[in-house]
C-alpha cells in the first residue's frame, strides 16, 4: 500500500494552487519518457495505474531527463486525469535502457552509417517539422537529420551553429545521420 505523507518541501513557487496536497510516496520504473514532448510515465511497483511524470517535475528536482527502465522513488498526487509525479525523491539509472539500445523506430527511414564519427555544424533544425540539416563545411553535401534520431540518442533539440558529432550514411535522397552526439570539448590543461 502507498504511504500518504505531508507536502514537506513544497514552496510557494510550486504551481499547485492553494489546495491542500495529498501526496503518496511510490517506487516504480519509468515506462517511457519522450524528451521532445517533455513527459512520460512511471509504472508503480504497487500495481497502481501509471503515473504521469513531466519534465518540469524532473528539472525542479535536478534531473534533465530520465531513461526507460530507470527506477524512481516519487511523491505523486491525484489530479483530474489521474496520478502525476509531484517530486522525484531518488532515481537509479543503473537499470535504465539508453535510447540507442532501444529497437529501431518505425516512424522514419534509418540508414546504416558508412562514415566515422565526424564533427558537423547544424545548418538549421525545426522541431515542429521534425528534421533539419547538418554540414561538414563549404563544398560538402548536407546531411539530413530526423527528430527520431535525436530522440534515440537522448537529445531534445539542435541550434543553428551548434557543433555535433555524427555518423552518417547514404539515404534514398542523399546523406542521412544515423547517430548523433553532443560535441563536448576536451578539457584543456591549466597552467599552475
Amino acid at each position: 500500500m502507498a504511504d500518504r505523507i505531508s507536502a514537506k518541501g513544497v514552496t510557494p513557487d510550486d504551481d499547485f494552487g492553494n489546495d491542500a496536497l495529498d501526496l503518496i510516496e511510490i517506487t516504480g520504473v519509468i515506462k517511457w519518457f519522450d524528451v521532445a514532448k517533455g513527459f512520460g510515465f512511471i509504472v508503480p511497483d504497487n500495481g497502481m495505474q501509471d503515473v504521469l511524470v513531466h519534465v518540469t517535475c524532473l528539472r525542479r528536482d535536478g534531473y534533465q531527463t530520465v531513461l526507460e527502465g530507470a527506477r524512481v522513488v516519487a511523491l505523486i498526487q491525484k489530479r483530474d486525469r489521474g496520478y502525476q509525479a509531484f517530486r522525484i525523491l531518488s532515481m537509479d539509472q543503473s537499470t535504465a535502457i539508453h535510447p540507442s539500445q532501444l529497437p529501431p523506430v518505425k516512424t522514419h527511414v534509418q540508414v546504416t552509417p558508412t562514415s566515422g564519427l565526424e564533427r558537423c555544424l547544424v545548418k538549421w533544425f525545426n522541431r515542429t517539422k521534425g528534421f533539419g540539416f547538418l554540414t561538414r563545411g563549404d563544398g560538402t553535401e548536407d546531411i539530413f537529420i530526423h527528430m527520431e534520431t535525436l530522440r534515440r540518442f537522448g537529445l531534445t533539440e539542435l541550434r543553428p551553429g551548434q557543433t555535433v558529432l555524427v555518423r552518417f550514411g547514404d539515404g534514398d535522397k542523399g546523406l542521412m545521420a544515423a547517430e548523433i552526439h553532443p560535441d563536448v570539448p576536451a578539457p584543456t590543461g591549466r597552467a599552475h
